[in-house]
């Protein structure tokens, strides 16, 4: 168990929070929340001891070891992929390396004999003979290969490093996980395997994601850094966004009686514990929700965007037709003969690990790179909105003010209807007359969205459109891609946005274009299967 009294901490004169009193207890995945800079690693690292607070204490129960998930991928450049893996268990290594320190004497002496005795003692309660084989199946599971295992970090690829630094972390069984965004870099396989193996993780779990698929999966506790403190909600990230939901439209109905809002409220759980998978996680949050009262449920202070895309003419039969496009990008074929038409009413994601050929191809799509050979057609109706996988290009005039930089984009030059648009995006006040140059890559993201929405496009072609974003405006704009009525072509990591809107896949294999009328969730079955 992990107790925390009276946690309080400051920057100067900001207040992060204060006044925060939670228990963590085993068996149970807890999902830190929270908008941009509102102090959730800075909690992790409060739990780690690696920050102090200014008031309050932590408290882990004894003979619990922590284990967090190592930020710095350069740190273990100089060693051995499995060594650094076992690393993860510091004590069980430094015995590994005294013992062969001990062995590899010329001069062994009785003393020595004594000493490495106690060491092999020790080794073999904290299963140290099974440690390489362990290390060696974590690695496999997150998809390094056993080709890797003996060579030193530096040779690696990021990616590689980044699954390498997440085998330590969840090696010899730690009796708490702290894990601050554990699934960037890592292939959807690679997640798959990790929500399996935290599923099943007798252990404390304290995570903070922006990968909503994942928390929903592996939570079944919710931690909400909000507003200068930090409170415990029972459930995964969906059932406290709704819940949250509803709380305001129970304050709202001031006048609905008790035992309507009794009622509205069981059958709201009832829903959400039917649609629990039969995962260790899911039953034992369906145990938790089904003991919530009326009292448990509060609406949230957060500030959710609101995204709205609405096109100004519907689409006609003719789309777009693509056919035979190639192009090569210093020197390597990234689109090689593609081709497909997009017809009324696709949401199509392009999915998979080609990043480099799906970027390229929305980019000759919205007319800012020209094919090699090939061509494409849209049709005559059409009008495209085009969000970029990197948004600095719209940003070069650094000294131009927010609103004169969408002011640009819209046919309307009222400031009233520009800053109506911002303001839909939380850019309110006088933060709207603050230079684009000190945008964060989340305020670029959402300033383009806006952009975007003022488009009225019948054809929206998104790249990566949430990187950077927080929770909420994911979320935002997860509801206004749902909820827009054409066409869209996207890329995203958000497996949850991609399984909600996609009514179509698109994967550029090596060998193959795999083109299927599936939802994502159905695609990754039947690449299973």
């Amino acid at each position: 168990m992990i107790t925390v009294s009276n946690v309080g901490l400051r920057y100067g004169e900001r207040k992060l929070f204060e006044n925060v009193n939670l228990k963590f207890t085993p068996g149970n995945c807890y999902g830190v929340i929270g908008a941009n800079g509102a102090g959730k690693s800075t909690f992790l690292k409060i739990l780690a001891g690696e920050i102090e607070p200014d008031i309050g204490e932590i408290t882990v129960a004894s003979g619990l070891r922590m284990s967090i998930l190592k930020q710095d991928h350069f740190q273990y450049d100089d060693y051995i992929v499995l060594d650094t893996v076992i690393m993860g268990n510091q004590r069980l290594y430094e015995i590994m390396k005294e013992k062969e320190e001990i062995y590899s004497k010329a001069d062994f002496s009785d003393e020595d004999g004594i000493k490495v005795a106690d060491l092999e003692d020790e080794f073999s309660k904290m299963n140290g003979w099974e440690a390489e084989s362990e290390a060696s199946t974590l690695l496999q599971g997150l998809g390094v290969g056993i080709e890797l295992h003996d060579k030193v970090m530096s040779e690696l690829q990021g990616a590689e490093k980044v699954k390498v630094l997440l085998a330590q972390a969840l090696f010899g069984n730690p009796g708490i996980l702290i894990l601050d965004e554990p699934t960037n870099h890592l292939d959807i396989q690679a997640i798959t395997w990790l929500e399996e193996f935290l599923i099943s993780f007798d252990g404390i779990v304290i995570v903070v994601t922006h990968d909503r698929h994942f928390v929903n999966n592996i939570c079944t506790h919710i931690t909400d850094v909000d507003f200068g403190t930090i409170k415990l909600f029972v459930g995964n990230y969906d059932f406290w966004y709704e819940s949250s939901q509803l709380a305001l439209q129970m304050a709202r109905d001031q006048n609905k009686k008790n035992e309507e809002k009794v009622k509205q409220l069981k059958e709201f759980i009832a829903r959400f514990s039917a649609n629990a998978s039969k995962s260790r996680q899911a039953t034992s949050r369906k145990k938790m929700l089904e003991k919530i009262n009326l009292e448990d449920i509060e609406p949230s202070n957060r500030k959710y965007p609101f995204i709205s895309f609405k096109p100004e003419r519907e689409v006609g039969n003719d789309i777009l037709s693509v056919v035979d496009l190639s192009k090569t990008i210093d020197g390597e074929k990234v689109l090689d003969n593609v081709s497909f038409t997009v017809y009324k009413g696709d949401k199509i994601a392009f999915v998979g690990n080609n990043e480099i050929a799906y970027t390229t191809l929305l980019k000759i799509l919205a007319g800012e790179l020209e094919p090699d050979s090939g061509h494409y057609k849209w049709g005559v109706t059409i009008t495209t909105a085009y969000l970029p996988i990197d948004s600095s290009s719209y940003f070069q005039d650094q000294e131009m003010n927010i609103v004169d930089w969408l002011r640009q984009y819209s046919s309307d030059k009222a400031d009233s209807y520009v800053r109506g648009f911002l303001g839909k995006m939380l850019f309110s006040g006088e933060e709207v007359l603050k230079p684009v140059k000190v945008l964060s890559g989340g305020e670029q993201v959402r300033c383009l969205l806006a952009k975007t929405m003022l488009c009225h496009a019948n054809v929206l072609l998104l790249d990566q459109p949430t990187n950077h974003l927080d929770l909420e405006s994911i979320t935002a704009l997860n509801n206004g891609m749902r909820d827009y009525k054409s066409n869209i072509l996207f890329t995203s990591h958000d497996r949850q946005l991609v399984q909600t809107i996609a009514n179509r896949i698109i994967e550029l294999t090596p060998t193959k274009m795999i083109d299927v009328r599936l939802t994502y969730d159905e695609y990754l079955q039947s690449i299973a299967i």
